[in-house]
C-alpha cells in the first residue's frame, strides 16, 4: 500500500500539473516546478535520518506516523488557496513520505530470509509500478473534476494502510541502540539541493552572476555536508556504506536514471497538454501504456535475474529508454498523431524502465547488513529524488518560455536529447554495479 500510494501520487500530480497552473493564474513554469521539486528535495534529505530513526525506535511506528502525516498533508493540499500554500503542504507530504518509505522497505526486508529479499524488493517495486500504470488514467479522471481530487484520493488509501498495518504488520528495529542521526546535516543537504534547483530553474530569468552565485552556494553546501558526514558520529550517509561497490554504483545509476525519468514524464505530459491541447483525461490515457509496460518488463527481469548480471540488465533498460526518447524527438509534430509519434517511443521506454528500476533497487540493498536495511533503502531513494530534482530543474531551464511553435519544438527536442544523454550515462554507470566483498562486517548474502 505504501509503494502504491507513493507511485500514485507521483503520476497523478504530474498529470494535474497544467490544471494547477491554470488555477493559480500567472504562475510560471519555474514557479510551478516547486510543486514537484519542493516535495522531492525534502523527501530526499529526510529519507536517511527518518530511516535511521525508524531503525532505532521501531519501523512500524515510523511507518504509521509517516502514513498519518502523508494522509493529513494530502487533505491540506486539496484545500490550498495559493500556489505557495500548496508547496508548503507538499513539503509536509514529503516529510510523511520520507518516514513511511524506508520504514516500509525495512519492515519488508526484515520479514524475509536473505535468499528471498531480492524477490520481495521486486514485488515492492512492482506495487509502485502498478500505481504508475493506474495513476495517469485515474489522475486524468480526477483532474477532469478538479485537480484537488488528486490529493483527496490519498485519504482512503492512507486510512486503509494504517488500519491494516496496525492489525497485521510485525514490528522490527535494530537490536543495539544507535546514535541519533545528523539532523543539522540533513538540513544542510536540504538547503544545498534547494539552491541547486533554484539556480537551474531560474537560469533563464536571472543574470549570470546571480545564477552562478546560487549554484556555487549549492556546491559549497554539498561539500560542507560531505566534510561533516565524514566526521560525524551518525552521518546522513555513512562513509562505510561507500565501501559496498554495488551500493555505490547503484546510487549513481539511480541519480542519472531518475533525472531522465522525471524529465521525460513531465516532457510528454507538457507536450500533450500544451502543444496538442489534450485534456487531462486524454493525457492520462496517453501516458498509461508506458507504465503498463513496467510490470511486464519487471517480470521478465525477475526471470532473467539468475542468468543475466544486474549491471547488464540495468544497462539494457537504460539503452531502451534512450531509444524511446530519441524516437519521440525524431517524430513529434504539431498535429496530434499519437499512435505513430508518441506511442512507439513511450512503449519502448516503459519496457526499459521495467528492466532498470526494480533491478537498481534490488541490487542496491541486497548486500547491506541487516542493521542497515532501512538506511540503505533510504539512501537509494534519496538518490532517486535528487535525480528527479536535477531532471525537472534542467528541463525547466531547457524549455524556457518559447513564444512560437518552432521555438517550442526545438526546446522540446533539446530536452529529449538531454534526457537520452542522462539515460546513456545511467547505462555507463550500471556496469559498475558488479558485486565485490564489502567492508561492513556481517552482511546479508547477495541474491542477485
Amino acid at each position: 500500500m505504501a509503494a502504491f500510494m507513493a507511485g500514485l501520487d507521483l503520476f497523478i500530480v504530474n498529470v494535474g500539473f497544467d490544471a494547477i497552473g491554470r488555477e493559480f493564474d500567472g504562475a510560471s513554469l519555474a514557479d510551478l516546478s516547486w510543486v514537484l521539486n519542493a516535495y522531492a528535495i525534502v523527501f530526499a534529505a529526510l529519507l536517511v535520518p527518518l530511516g535511521r530513526l525508524s531503525d532505532r525506535y521501531g519501523r512500524r511506528a515510523g511507518f504509521l506516523l509517516g502514513v498519518a502525516l502523508f494522509t493529513a498533508a494530502s487533505a491540506a493540499c486539496a484545500v490550498s488557496t495559493s500556489l505557495w500554500q500548496l508547496v508548503l503542504f507538499r513539503v509536509l507530504q514529503a516529510v510523511g513520505a520520507a518516514a513511511l518509505t524506508p520504514a516500509s522497505l525495512g519492515l519488508l526486508l526484515s520479514a524475509f530470509p536473505p535468499e528471498r529479499r531480492a524477490g520481495a524488493v521486486r514485488i515492492w517495486s512492482a506495487s509502485g509500478a502498478l500505481a504508475a500504470a493506474a495513476g495517469p488514467v485515474f489522475g486524468g479522471l480526477l483532474v477532469s473534476a478538479s485537480w484537488r481530487w488528486i490529493f483527496l484520493v490519498n485519504i482512503p488509501i492512507g486510512v486503509l494502510a494504517l488500519v491494516v498495518a496496525v492489525r497485521i504488520v510485525p514490528d522490527s528495529k535494530e537490536a543495539a541502540m544507535t546514535r541519533l542521526p545528523d539532523l543539522p546535516g540533513a538540513a544542510l543537504l536540504t538547503g544545498s539541493i534547494g539552491l541547486l534547483a533554484l539556480g537551474l530553474v531560474k537560469i533563464n530569468d536571472w543574470s549570470a552572476v546571480r545564477t552562478s552565485a546560487v549554484l556555487a552556494g549549492a556546491v559549497l553546501g554539498i561539500a560542507v555536508f560531505w566534510f561533516r558526514s565524514r566526521r560525524h558520529a551518525s552521518p546522513v550517509i555513512e562513509p562505510a556504506l561507500l565501501r559496498v561497490r554495488a551500493f555505490v554504483w547503484s546510487n549513481l545509476t539511480a541519480i542519472a536514471f531518475s533525472a531522465a525519468f522525471a524529465a521525460n514524464l513531465l516532457t510528454a505530459i507538457l507536450w500533450m497538454q500544451q502543444v496538442w491541447h489534450y485534456s487531462a483525461l486524454r493525457t492520462g490515457l496517453g501516458i498509461a501504456p508506458g507504465p503498463l509496460m513496467v510490470p511486464l518488463a519487471a517480470i521478465v527481469a525477475a526471470k532473467l535475474a539468475a542468468r543475466v548480471p544486474a549491471s547488464r540488465m540495468v544497462a539494457a533498460g537504460c539503452l531502451l529508454c534512450t531509444v524511446g526518447v530519441l524516437l519521440m524527438a525524431a517524430s513529434m509534430g504539431q498535429s496530434p498523431h499519437y499512435a505513430s509519434e508518441l506511442l512507439p517511443g513511450w512503449l519502448v521506454g516503459g519496457a526499459g524502465v521495467g528492466l532498470a528500476l526494480p533491478t537498481i533497487l534490488a541490487t542496491a540493498t541486497t548486500e547491506l547488513p541487516a542493521a542497515r536495511f532501512s538506511t540503505g533503502s533510504a539512501v537509494v531513494n534519496m538518490s532517486r529524488q535528487i535525480g528527479s530534482v536535477l531532471g525537472i530543474s534542467l528541463l525547466v531551464a531547457i524549455l524556457g518560455t518559447p513564444l512560437t511553435y518552432d521555438a517550442t519544438h526545438e526546446a522540446f527536442v533539446n530536452a529529449w536529447i538531454a534526457i537520452g544523454i542522462f539515460m546513456m550515462l545511467g547505462a555507463a554507470t550500471a556496469f559498475g554495479m558488479t558485486s565485490r566483498p564489502a567492508a561492513l562486517g556481517s552482511r546479508a548474502p547477495a541474491s542477485t
